[in-house]
């Protein structure tokens, strides 16, 4: 078990998107990583590009209020061949860095091959894939969604990465 002045360690994971951002929190006991809440955070389409980032913003901001996570991974922007898609999702993921920033939790940047090769043992891995072994790493009855399953794959990519780093010191 991860501990942090005598308490559990919460991590997050943050998949932006601006239709739809994941998260997810997990901690780790007995040496099994535990799922402690996973979703989805959707926009409406028909508002506005600053009405729906305010949307992930507000909901992020209550998420990480109610669980209190010690810290957060949140996933790069990666390679699109649409420049209004990285823009978007660019937007995405800064309203998510700043709701971390504004309760004062460390944000860890991971990119998706840093991601799949820690969760799935090599960086070619799909998403059917990612999600099936986030599952069975879980132990879930039913598969996550897509976001959530990538989101849950960040916060243990992030949680491996904690605990080697800590390991090191």
């Amino acid at each position: 078990m991860l501990l942090q002045t005598g308490a559990i360690m919460i991590v997050m994971g943050i998949d932006p998107g601006s239709r739809a951002t994941g998260y997810a929190l997990i901690t780790k006991k007995g040496g099994r990583f535990q799922l402690i809440e996973a979703g989805v955070i959707k926009t409406n389409t028909k508002k506005t590009i600053p009405e729906r980032l305010l949307e992930i913003h507000t909901g992020l901001q209550e998420i990480i209020s109610e669980h209190k996570p010690s810290t957060i991974g949140i996933e790069t922007v990666f390679y699109h061949h649409s420049s209004e898609a990285i823009v978007r999702l660019s937007q995405a993921r800064g309203v998510a860095l700043l709701a971390c920033a504004q309760a004062g939790i460390p944000a860890e940047p991971y990119n998706p091959t840093t991601i799949k090769k820690s969760v799935g043992g090599h960086g070619k891995a799909t998403k059917k894939e990612m999600i099936r072994l986030v599952s069975r790493l879980l132990g879930l009855k039913k598969d996550l969604t897509s976001d959530a399953a990538d989101a849950t794959a960040i916060a243990i990519t992030h949680l491996m990465h904690s605990s080697f780093k800590r390991k090191l010191r």
